[in-house]
């Protein structure tokens, strides 16, 4: 049982008796660094219904659980706050729980709980994935983690948008400028070949605006009349018709990238469980304005389009019907989620994946499923994060300045590589041995880097600082990680134990306290959408890990039970690392 939970009730007694008051919330948060004490309640919220000065309650309050709670040893008060020291025997019951426990921390789903799908990375298919696509699917494959280990069945998702003008751009430069290439007469991954003809699409596009602008038209008039435009827009028109070339192409070229993006998911580390495409949604939803307009939810205007005044609520008129009668993107939106919950009846909320720029949309695909009387608009999230941005600036995909995801985990790995060779320690590593170790650092501190900012903060991304192997990185976590399994193949003597009874150093103490915490934090960070929790948790641990190694002997340790108490801790300490790094997405290496 947590610490808060055996104190509430007694504390709830103590103020009754000493006071004869009747409180209902007890708060209380972590003991200040700078005070004695492993739990700390705060007193102020109860001057709210008793008089009097706040350390005196405080003290009377203290008295009377070190009087009446068998794990209550001594208090201090500073100002309106208890400090209360807890025996080590709580501390040595709640290791003794968890320390055969694996999975400590995580909590099993319940099979009639609803499940929540979760929506990430979601690309076009006219290019490859890029360090803006890295941040958004870590984030979303972290975050369908952490909820899992939380308690909740989850569904991971994407929509690839695999139609549209974009598309159709990429499909005309090949047929003007390809000459037959394919991914395996180039070597190239098809992602990559694509996204080669959408910039070469760019590049003529841009040429033939320069020449109609000789010709004495403006710069708005040769942007529309270009005519490689005419034709992307004609291949559009010539798509929608299904005419049989046309569609050949596009599912020939769409193969060639859904390969080149399996290949990067898998070397990302990220999956999904179904997939959506746009191509099959993108009328998704228009029987649902039907619906809509019955209803009196929606409005049509005299020109035929479709409309919901959301004005009331403090946002504005939304289009949902053109009037040619042909859906926008909201549209679809709201199609593509009804039918989310079609296909996996227990679906009762789902969390999008998408960047900051997307704000506003999503505020009004929510409040208008919430209008159409869905019970599960109620638990939807926009999991909105900030841009990636890298010391040269912003990355754009037309002209080709984007930094390739395949591209920025290969340069990781042998970042990872240069360092770790740098620091030497690779004695006895077969050359297949050090290629997985540098992909492992590599990605680790790549993934650890991302994770660790609130997701809606901007990043600016210095691959070289995320490899430092001190610090809040990845590298330093995993090698302490790797430290704790070469204390373990060490330990040449029985850790099989019942019970640990100890007298507990003072940092042996703060270690469990943090471990402690570790069911809380994935508790939080699943409510909060924050894997960010998870990473700054594990860097805390380690660091509290780290001074407890550099105080104390471990293996040189003389006395038989503390020597295996100081292993098993260790242990304990390396199993929740890995936990946590496995809801990340990042793997640790057994020796470094």
């Amino acid at each position: 049982m947590k610490l808060s939970q055996i104190l509430t009730s007694p504390i709830q007694k103590a103020v009754q008796e000493l006071f004869d008051i009747s409180i209902d919330k007890i708060e209380f948060q972590i003991t200040r660094k700078e005070f004695e004490g492993d739990i700390t309640m705060v007193i102020f919220p109860l001057l709210k219904v008793i008089k009097g000065n706040p350390v005196e309650i405080g003290n009377k309050i203290g008295s009377y659980l070190v009087e009446n709670v068998e794990e209550v040893i001594r208090f201090n008060v500073v100002s309106g706050f208890l400090n209360i020291v807890v025996s080590d025997s709580y501390y040595l019951n709640f290791f003794n729980e968890i320390k055969g426990n694996p999975n400590f921390g995580f909590v099993a789903a319940s099979p009639n709980d609803k499940a929540i799908m979760v929506e990430y990375s979601s690309p076009n298919t006219n290019k490859p994935l890029h360090l803006g696509h890295v941040r958004n699917n870590l984030l979303g494959y972290a975050v369908s983690e952490i909820i899992k280990a939380s308690g909740k069945k989850v569904y991971k998702t994407q929509i690839i948008n695999d139609r549209g003008i974009h598309i159709c751009k990429s499909m005309l430069a090949w047929q003007k400028f390809g000459n037959g290439q394919t991914p395996e007469n180039t070597g190239l991954k098809g992602d990559k070949l694509v996204g080669n003809f959408y910039v070469e699409f760019d590049k003529y596009y841009k040429s033939e605006i320069k020449d109609l602008m000789a010709q004495g038209k403006t710069e708005d008039e040769a942007k529309k009349q270009a005519p490689i435009l005419l034709e992307a827009q004609q291949m559009l028109l010539d798509w929608e018709a299904g005419k049989p070339q046309t569609i050949e192409l596009w599912k020939t070229m769409n193969h060639w990238v859904y390969d080149g993006f399996n290949e990067t998911y898998k070397n990302l580390g990220v999956d999904f469980d179904c997939y959506y495409y746009e191509s099959n949604t993108y009328l998704l939803g228009k029987e649902v304005v039907q619906f809509g307009l019955e209803k009196g939810i929606f409005e049509k205007d005299p020109d035929g389009s479709v409309w919901i005044d959301l004005t009331p609520d403090g946002l504005d008129r939304k289009i949902v019907l053109r009037s040619d009668g042909t859906a926008v993107y909201m549209t679809q939106d709201i199609g593509t989620a009804i039918q989310r919950v079609k296909d996996f009846p227990d679906v009762g909320g789902m969390v999008y994946t998408v960047g900051n720029e997307q704000d506003y949309h999503f505020k009004v695909l929510f409040l208008i499923l919430k209008k159409l009387g869905f019970d599960w608009a109620s638990d939807l999230f926009h999991l909105s994060y900030g841009m990636v941005e890298l010391p040269s600036g912003k990355m754009k995909s037309r002209e080709g300045t984007v930094v390739d995801a395949d591209d920025l985990m290969e340069e990781m790995t042998a970042t990872a590589g240069k360092i770790s060779t740098e620091l030497g320690k690779l004695e006895g590593y077969t050359e297949a041995e050090k290629a997985k170790l540098f992909k492992t650092i590599g990605l680790g501190a790549l993934k650890y880097y991302i994770l660790k900012v609130d997701p809606k903060k901007q990043i600016l991304f210095n691959p070289e600082e995320s490899v430092d192997f001190a610090g809040n990185t990845g590298p330093f976590i995993q090698y302490t990680y790797a430290r704790i399994q070469s204390i373990l193949r060490k330990a040449d003597f029985d850790l099989n134990t019942n019970t640990i009874e100890v007298e507990l150093h003072p940092k042996e103490k703060e270690l469990l306290k943090q471990i402690e915490l570790f069911p809380e934090v994935i508790q939080n960070a699943a409510n909060n959408h924050s894997p960010a929790l998870v990473a700054n948790y594990t860097y805390e641990l380690v660091k509290e890990y780290n001074s407890f190694y550099q105080t104390v002997s471990i293996l040189g340790e003389e006395n038989k039970d503390k020597k295996v108490f100081r292993v098993l801790l260790s242990k304990k300490v390396a199993e929740t690392i890995k936990s946590a790094f496995q809801l990340l997405g990042i793997e640790v290496p057994e020796r470094m």
